[in-house]
């Protein structure tokens, strides 16, 4: 078989961009196929494209296939730093060691590895001082972050794993973390479940808007016989007070939430798995539980 050359362009993280990604795994969504990363016309790669690309290479290894990352083609010194720095490179053939920068590293996470995943938010994420949170506050926020991962493990069926890379971008203030599995995606998992308990006519007309929608309330759960739900209702309060964005992209639906609330949108383009992108601000404030003692 004829190797797939895929030309990686300059990646941000603005819907365009997901829509670029997305279409990358739609080119190598098959098995045994034999892929080349190309860099020669990427000038910017985002965190969410380091973690969906490396997702991806996992995944067509999963299905019988070769991936391999032409970082002769990357021309950019930036961008080769960069993915240097965040482990990204030595990941897939580039032999450097990665350091502390302003990365927050990328990360494979095959296995639900609670400390691992935990001590990485903590330490890498939030531990930084890039956002000014108390204790306790940081702890709480990590806590339901890890949901995310731990509704990852549960319920997408993956078998690659959860991938994880952030950074701070000091000239606009800004954190950034994404995570990404490349499992059955949330509207998928919403309407598996509901065809065993809904009529069929009820499941036609699930749109991936309304499915996230009702993942994200509070109570929801495709557990039988268990309380579930989101479990997101802090992390969102916090990214509306710090005027930040939470947006996730799963299957044909997306979900955003920021200061001005919540919003579920469709999709054209759609992909098997799940995205979640979170913008914080970097101010000078200090954010803390309300019942907490003011600041001298």
């Amino acid at each position: 078989m004829a190797q797939k050359v895929i030309q990686i362009p300059r990646i941000n993280d603005g819907r365009a961009d997901f829509a670029t990604l997305f279409s990358i795994w739609s080119q190598t969504n098959d098995y045994f196929e034999d892929v080349r990363f190309d860099f020669s016309t990427c000038w910017f790669l985002r965190p969410n494209a380091v973690a969906f690309l490396g997702g991806l290479a996992r995944l067509i290894d999963s299905r019988l296939g070769r991936v391999a990352f032409d970082w002769n083609s990357l021309r950019d010194p930036r961008v080769m730093a960069n993915v240097c720095q965040n482990g990204f490179a030595g990941s897939f053939g580039y032999s450097t060691p990665s350091w502390n920068g302003n990365s927050i590293p990328y990360r494979e996470d095959k296995t639900r590895d609670v400390g691992g995943i935990m001590d990485y938010l903590e330490q890498h994420w939030l531990g930084r001082g890039w956002v000014q949170v108390s204790q306790r506050l940081k702890d709480a926020i990590v806590g339901h972050m890890w949901e995310i991962y731990n509704n990852a493990f549960e319920h997408s069926g993956s078998e690659i794993g959860v991938f994880s890379c952030g950074q701070h971008f000091p000239h606009n203030e800004t954190l950034v973390l994404s995570v990404v599995d490349f499992g059955q995606g949330i509207p998928a998992k919403i309407r598996s479940f509901f065809r065993k308990h809904a009529d069929e006519d009820l499941v036609a007309k699930l749109t991936g808007a309304s499915c996230l929608r009702w993942a994200f309330q509070a109570g929801n759960t495709t557990k039988v016989g268990e309380l579930g739900g989101s479990g997101l209702d802090l992390l969102k309060e916090f990214v509306r007070i710090n005027q930040g964005k939470l947006e996730i992209y799963s299957n044909d639906g997306y979900a955003i939430v920021d200061r001005d609330g919540e919003r579920y949108e469709n999709r054209d383009i759609s992909f098997e798995g799940t995205v979640v992108h979170i913008t914080l601000r970097c101010d000078e404030n200090l954010y803390r539980f309300r019942d907490e003692a003011e600041q001298p």
